[in-house]
């Protein structure tokens, strides 16, 4: 597996002398990045072993174990015991984490956070119309699923997460699913705490009709309203958590 060995020496030289005296590990982090972009490599692609990179980095097994287990933490290296090491796969696990930590913390920071999704949406809805709605029929039958769970009672998480996936899907970007996804997870991490939902399920069933209806009107005004209209029930969750605190 041969590669620019001169480039990652080039790499761990610049670390010492550009950003002082980095730690083996840090230059390591660093040269293992290189061998990625150099050799062109994408996700799931296998990665020289730890023996390798001390052979051709001229570092201990500690330094290399460190880094890797640093690169892991970021994503950047997926280590599969007994099969070796590979480019990882983006995730956003770190960030969940993190995001729902804080926002335990401050309640500034979870109403900031609902303010990024609203304006991430609204966004997302717009350039929708732009691009236009290629699957219409999934997207009515998940309004249709809504609606009959919001009749019998109760709209799951599920259905209403399902809904916000779905209706993106057109855009064909991968980032939208994950950065979406993360902020469902944050906050189901913190659903216990935000307390019972205000609106009734027939309320969240119209309130996803109203964005459903304009996207596919092309409305862009009427877009930003039923955005605007269906954050609503977080922030007065998030009000009232406030006030008791």
């Amino acid at each position: 597996m041969g590669c620019g060995t001169s480039g990652i020496v080039e790499v761990m030289t610049r670390s010492r002398l550009g950003q002082g005296r980095l730690s083996r590990a840090v230059e390591v982090q660093e040269a293992v990045k290189e061998i990625i972009l150099e050799r062109g490599l994408t996700a799931g692609d296998p990665l020289p072993t730890e023996s390798e990179l001390m052979e051709r980095l001229g570092v201990g097994r500690n330094a290399v174990r460190e880094a890797l287990k640093a690169l892991q933490a970021v994503g950047i290296v997926d280590i599969r015991h007994g099969f070796g090491m590979f480019v990882g796969r983006m995730s956003l696990t770190g960030l969940v984490d993190e995001l729902a930590f804080h926002s335990r913390i401050s309640r500034r920071e979870l109403g900031h956070l609902i303010e990024i999704r609203e304006i991430l949406e609204t966004g997302l809805a717009q350039r929708l119309i732009e691009t236009g709605v290629d699957n219409r029929a999934e997207l009515a039958e998940v309004m249709a699923r809504m609606e009959a769970e919001a009749a019998a009672g109760e709209v799951t998480p599920e259905v209403d997460r399902h809904f916000h996936d779905v209706l993106y899907r057109p855009l064909g970007n991968p980032l939208v699913r994950q950065l979406l996804g993360a902020f469902w997870d944050v906050y189901h991490q913190l659903r216990d705490e935000l307390g019972a939902p205000d609106e009734t399920p027939a309320g969240v069933g119209r309130r996803h009709r109203d964005i459903y209806d304009a996207v596919l009107a092309g409305d862009r005004a009427g877009v930003a309203v039923a955005m605007r209209s269906h954050f609503e029930g977080v922030r007065s969750r998030l009000d009232r958590l406030r006030a008791a605190t």
